[in-house]
């Protein structure tokens, strides 16, 4: 297992073919500051450039808490005019993330609150542990989810359980965030970064051309009528027939072996 470190608050562990982004700011419980979100953008550049990342694992190093969103402390410091400039960078954050072009996993214990939950909502799967307790509490504080929450949780939950959730600022605990749909597995207290690291390498094993096809196809047909959708399948299709990991995949059903993926 090797490691990268993005600044001081991001470190990458590489696992094989599955790649581990942990956010390591555990002084302030992960909270997001300008130099984290430098960090996460940089972090997510060079795994998007990664053709040996099949999958990406988003994980905290902080023992009670995933993330507990923008560094408000640094907030309260600046002046208007630090704040809009300040802010491509925080979205930066949110959209590196979002825009992973593999397949990335949440792995969610304690305290997933703001930004820190919007970071969970940007991967494609959420996986939380017994302690995790997640919400958008942003409108308590005078500021609206701005890290995509708006947008990615009524994708999730729907538009009316999204608003109750931002309107009323709640927070919510893991048993009743997996009934509602706000994470999508609910394991054993202190396995959400083993479970989510084994569902990982589950997905690592498939083709590199065909997760990334898939990804793009799931993302860019959300939300279009079904002839549309149909038709952003069909492009994310004709980029994965004639590559060599579909002739690669064919040869090796046929011939039953396990493929060898060339990945491109």
């Amino acid at each position: 297992m090797s490691e990268e470190r993005f600044g001081e608050f991001v470190l990458v562990r590489r696992h094989g073919q599955v790649a581990e982004l942990v956010l390591d700011r555990p002084k302030a419980m992960n909270a997001v500051s300008a130099e984290m979100a430098r960090s996460i953008v940089a972090a997510c550049a060079a795994l998007s450039a990664d053709r040996e990342a099949r999958v990406v694992v988003l994980t905290s190093s902080h023992e009670r808490a995933f993330c507990v969103g923008a560094d408000l402390k640094e907030r309260n410091s600046m002046t208007d005019a630090e704040l809009v400039r300040a802010r491509p960078l925080s979205r930066g954050a949110y959209t590196g993330v979002l825009e992973l072009p593999m397949p990335t996993i949440a792995a969610v214990h304690g305290y997933a609150l703001g930004g820190g939950f919007e970071l969970a909502l940007s991967c494609d799967v959420i996986v939380a542990d017994g302690t995790a307790v997640v919400g958008l509490p942003e409108v308590s504080v005078g500021v609206i989810p701005g890290g995509g929450g708006t947008q990615l949780l009524p994708r999730r939950v729907g538009a009316a359980r999204a608003a109750e959730l931002i309107f009323t600022a709640r927070r919510v605990e893991a048993a009743e965030a997996r009934e509602l749909g706000l994470v999508d597995q609910l394991v054993e207290t202190g396995q959400d970064r083993d479970a989510a690291l084994a569902l990982a390498a589950r997905m690592a094993g498939n083709s590199p051309v065909g997760l990334r096809a898939a990804k793009r196809a799931l993302r860019l047909g959300h939300g279009l009528d079904l002839r549309a959708g149909l038709e952003v399948e069909d492009a994310a299709w004709r980029t994965v027939a004639f590559s060599g990991d579909r002739a690669e995949g064919v040869a090796a059903f046929n011939e039953k072996r396990k493929p060898e993926w060339p990945g491109e």
